[in-house]
């Protein structure tokens, strides 16, 4: 997202990136919020508890240490509601969720799209810095919602989740030409009036999409789910996916892909997202095997040299450099759903290895351990580990509700 370009280059550096962990949301402020029912304990998950340590503060905002912003994100705090919701650990989720409406609502969770960045403003108070929307988080925050409702019998997590949507489709979504309703990355900035998009593939996790459509069937949903696979090729063959994508309508009004004119035909941080999405997609979903297609391209090159590059150019294919223990975890799922085990093996050994190196430095420094390469490996290896899995319809199987005699069958 252009979100992710301007927090890169507020970095400074193109190694470092990003924010994480959880949220979702309620009209009501939900420091009133049901208690957390008895029931099920949190489920021992080691690199949840090592997320909660590092970057989550006690009040439930997640922390980016890295920047001078100190920011917190919308999509960290997305992002940390689902995990709290597969760790079975409610408090938590109340937490983040609390944060968010409190200062990325502005209090309200009905009146508006969450603020997507939060943090130290140049005159020293803490407030909103960018009130544009990010709808990639915006997606978490409702199925995190939708889910954590039906799992905890929880009604005012599903109303909330039920508004936000309905903002979504209509804020976020428009009818593009040859392509029909389409996620746009954020309320402002992404459409001209001379009829050109940008879009962002890895916003399109296919399950999200349709558990969405199982939950509003006159929604954009299920035909926005038959052209995501389109999307992620964005009109190339390579099998690698840029981390912005450009369409246009032409001038006999057809829609057609074009290179994005602001990032170009490069795949990074961004898309690695779309290759951990392909491979959690149920095999029995109608578009999994074309977006293993259109995402066979990491794998091919990691067999070459052993690591993820950190950039490829769509239109080439070439590779260029390596990265940290994320892009490796990331890859995962897609290694273990389309059967490459010898190739899956020495990249998880990877990610164990480098994620030791990387605390054990960052406990040194007394700085924070390397946030996005994080928030990809709890997605992944939660996954792999069985600690949840995406049914056909989207709707989330969460390995404790089986674990756990007392766990309220939805």
């Amino acid at each position: 997202m252009p979100h992710l370009q301007r927090w890169r280059d507020a970095l400074g550096a193109a190694g470092r990136l990003l924010t994480m962990a959880g949220l979702a949301l309620g009209a009501m402020t939900p420091h009133a919020a049901h208690a957390a029912a008895p029931g099920c304990p949190v489920m021992p998950w080691p690199l949840w508890q090592e997320l909660e340590q590092r970057f989550i503060q006690p009040d439930g905002r997640v922390l980016d240490a890295s920047t001078p912003e100190k920011h917190t994100s919308s999509e960290g705090q997305s992002y940390g509601m689902f995990f709290a919701l597969v760790a079975n650990d409610r408090e938590q989720f109340d937490r983040l969720w609390a944060w968010t409406v409190d200062n990325l609502f502005a209090g309200d969770a009905a009146a508006r799209l969450p603020a997507w960045f939060w943090g130290l403003a140049p005159d020293g108070t803490w407030r909103v810095l960018d009130a544009n929307s990010a709808s990639d988080a915006d997606l978490w925050f409702v199925y995190a919602l939708l889910e954590a409702g039906r799992a905890w019998q929880r009604p005012d997590y599903t109303a909330a989740a039920k508004r936000l949507l309905t903002r979504i489709e209509q804020e976020e979504v428009v009818t593009l030409p040859g392509l029909g309703p389409m996620l746009l990355p954020g309320k402002v900035g992404f459409a001209t009036p001379q009829g050109e998009w940008r879009l962002n593939a890895s916003y399109l996790p296919l399950p999200l999409l349709r558990r969405f459509a199982a939950e509003h069937p006159q929604g954009p949903w299920r035909a926005m789910a038959s052209e995501t696979a389109r999307v992620y090729e964005g009109g190339h063959t390579t099998g690698f996916v840029a981390d912005w994508i450009g369409y246009r309508r032409d001038a006999n009004g057809q829609g057609h892909f074009y290179t994005d004119p602001v990032k170009g035909d490069i795949g990074s941080y961004d898309a690695i997202r779309t290759y951990m999405w392909a491979g959690m997609t149920p095999k029995s979903d109608s578009q999994s095997a074309r977006l293993l297609q259109a995402t066979r391209g990491l794998a091919s090159a990691t067999a070459l040299t052993g690591e993820p590059p950190e950039a490829v150019t769509i239109t080439t294919g070439l590779t260029r450099g390596t990265t940290d223990f994320g892009f490796s975890a990331a890859l995962l799922p897609y290694l273990h759903t389309t059967g490459q085990h010898a190739q899956l093996e020495r990249q998880q050994a990877r990610v164990l290895a480098r994620m030791d190196q990387a605390r054990a430095a960052a406990d040194a420094a007394k700085t924070q351990a390397p946030y996005y390469h994080y928030v990809l490996s709890l997605f992944s290896l939660g996954w792999l580990d069985g600690r949840y899995r995406f049914g056909e319809r989207g709707s989330l199987n969460l390995s404790w509700k089986k674990a756990c005699p007392s766990a309220t069958a939805p």
